[in-house]
């Protein structure tokens, strides 16, 4: 997930054709599974700022768009010291000492909070917490994900969190324009909910997203085949009843549009902040970087003009502040 950078965006080529790092077993005896669960029959619970990939929030419409090629770029490039040096690293003495996220390593809010933290390199530890038991914040009143925990003092809601670190790292300059601010709320209310139907848009993508999730969560074994199954099960049937509900005839023009519309927004400059990613930037690049290795992810780097605006942001963002355990 780290790139080298190229600061002349009609100079990137693709180096590789994204490519999936998800192994996807047993497509057609999921398929057949899909039809005769009883996944219809559950609704996810409501909630601010819930996982899409667990549990998704309402879509809102969309119409179709002409598509723009923008050829295929590769998510997956040798991490430079041209990256790291495009990190925007506040003063020593304003970086936190002690910063710990409980999150879902697949929730679009959770890699907001953390693009946010690997940008500024802040160093932050993980606790992934069970999206069931949930066991990891039990301690906490608020019971969604993510919770940041700063030097004692807990944060949450995704959007709360990066105003607040934003305001201690820049105590004299945490302004957030106009446009910014509309762009961070376009994100939150409507990119996020375009995600979930074109994630989990047939049976094996829908199966490929819980592979990810299984792999990635905090699961026991014996959760991993029941999570992937039931959950792709599932989710692949609300996102039909959700494309539905808000009239979406096309999932992949309604992503397509959203894509281009925030391409058209940053326009001719390298991001919508200019020659820096703004919080807006980081916004939209974290809710995209889950799907990155996905077949909607390809798609859509494949049929827009995002791809050298993302290449861009991976470059910026570079690697990590993660301390690993």
């Amino acid at each position: 997930m780290m790139m080298m950078m190229m600061r002349r965006a009609h100079s990137l080529l693709p180096r590789t054709l994204l490519s999936s790092n998800v192994a996807v077993a047993g497509v057609v005896a999921a398929e057949q599974r899909f039809y005769r669960g009883a996944a219809d029959r559950a609704s996810p619970p409501v909630g601010q700022q819930r996982c899409w990939w667990l549990f998704p929030p309402p879509l809102v419409g969309s119409r179709s768009v002409t598509l723009g090629v923008a050829g295929a770029l590769s998510f997956s490039v040798t991490f430079s010291s041209a990256a790291a040096e495009a990190k925007e690293v506040p003063k020593p003495d304003l970086i936190p000492e002690n910063v710990v996220l409980y999150q879902y390593e697949a929730c679009p809010f959770c890699n907001k909070v953390k693009a946010f933290l690997d940008y500024h390199d802040i160093p932050y530890k993980v606790v992934e917490v069970h999206p069931l038991s949930k066991k990891e914040i039990k301690w906490s009143d608020y019971k969604k994900v993510p919770i940041l925990v700063v030097d004692g003092e807990q944060l949450v809601d995704s959007s709360d969190i990066i105003e607040n670190l934003n305001h201690k790292i820049r105590p004299d300059n945490s302004v957030v324009n106009e446009e910014e601010t509309m762009w961070r709320r376009w994100v939150d209310e409507h990119l996020v909910h375009v995600l979930s139907p074109n994630i989990y848009r047939t049976a094996s993508e829908a199966l490929e997203s819980f592979d990810y999730i299984a792999s990635h969560g905090n699961f026991s074994r014996t959760e991993r085949f029941t999570v992937k199954y039931a959950g792709a099960a599932a989710m692949y049937m609300v996102s039909k009843k959700l494309k539905k509900k808000y009239n979406i005839n096309d999932e992949r023009a309604a992503l397509y549009e959203a894509a281009e519309t925030w391409t058209k927004a940053v326009g001719g400059q390298e991001f919508l902040g200019g020659t820096k990613p703004n919080l807006a930037d980081l916004a939209v690049f974290g809710v995209l970087r889950p799907i990155r290795h996905l077949q909607s992810g390809k798609d859509m780097v494949e049929n827009t003009g995002i791809g050298e605006w993302y290449q861009r942001m991976e470059a910026a963002v570079g690697g990590s502040s993660r301390i690993q355990d």
